[in-house]
């Protein structure tokens, strides 16, 4: 076994809200200390660990907003969030689905809890990814893929251990539905108490894990929930071992190894392109959305 070793083992720093819909905890740029650069494909992480809300008539999120040059990815785990953008894509994002939104060339988007959610109030867990393009794809016509957890690939693993729910990339030959522009796993690791699963990906990919539900042990290591482990990009193979039953965000992506300029919504490889990104917006290249 060509293990790939811990290189960090990141504890939840504190929480800010994200409009007033959104309790999470920065993981990817940050804080953490991990970079854009040092994490690409994966440029931003924003993790909603379990919150209450209570029972609201004002439904809360994010209003209208502009991205240019990478896709967001929503996992939702607990509770349910409302989308809406400027080229058409929407809906409901339910337990277990995840919605893949490409902002590309430039988008406008919303997100709020879904109406009926916001009344009852309940428990709410998301993940949101920032995933990045490549420069000859960041001028690309956006596009959004809602997957629901019906669509993800299921994978029963030996001895009644558990399941790995694929979203992207592949798993023992077992492919995700989503569509990607660079190489991107992602999947849910979801163990029954004592199961055990083997991962394996190039050594170069940049890879991680979060704890989302439960204790589990990486490499014989233990990690608690709501913390995430970053590999080093040495090594293929990794194990997980759930002490209880566990839910484990997987992610692993190739580099690309191009410059990041970043500023605020949008995700370019200069300066100029971020002023352009800017000017689009301001001259309504990104469609229209009302609030």
């Amino acid at each position: 076994m060509n293990t790939k070793k811990i290189e960090a083992v990141i504890a939840p720093q504190g929480t800010h809200f994200v409009g007033d819909g959104f309790r999470v905890h920065n993981f990817i740029p940050g804080i953490s200390g991990l970079s854009m650069e040092r994490m690409s494909p994966f440029i931003l992480l924003d993790y909603n660990s379990k919150f209450v809300f209570p029972p609201s008539d004002h439904i809360k999120g994010v209003g209208v907003h502009p991205h240019k040059g990478f896709e967001t990815v929503t996992i939702a785990y607990k509770g349910r969030v409302a989308h809406h953008d400027s080229s058409g894509g929407g809906g409901v994002i339910g337990e277990g689905d995840v919605q893949w939104m490409t902002a590309a060339s430039g988008i406008l988007h919303k997100e709020y809890h879904e109406e009926n959610f916001s009344r009852t109030g309940g428990e709410f867990q998301m993940v949101q990814l920032w995933v990045n393009l490549p420069a000859k794809d960041k001028t690309s016509d956006p596009k959004y893929q809602a997957i629901t957890n019906a669509d993800m690939t299921k994978v029963d693993l030996p001895d009644h251990a558990g399941v790995i729910e694929v979203i992207a990339g592949d798993y023992n030959g077992n492919k995700g539905p989503a569509f990607t522009f660079t190489p991107v796993n992602l999947m849910n690791a979801k163990l029954n108490a004592g199961g055990k699963a083997d991962f394996s990906f190039p050594a170069a990919y940049n890879t991680a894990v979060l704890v989302i539900e439960g204790k589990i042990k990486v490499n014989g290591s233990d990690v608690p929930v709501d913390h995430f482990v970053l590999f080093e990009n040495q090594g293929e193979d990794f194990s997980i071992e759930a002490t209880e039953d566990v839910v484990v965000l997987i992610m692993s992506g190739a580099p690309i190894n191009e410059p990041i300029f970043a500023h605020g919504p949008f995700v370019m490889n200069t300066r100029e392109e971020i002023i352009q990104a800017f000017d689009d917006f301001n001259r309504g290249k990104f469609g229209t959305l009302q609030d």
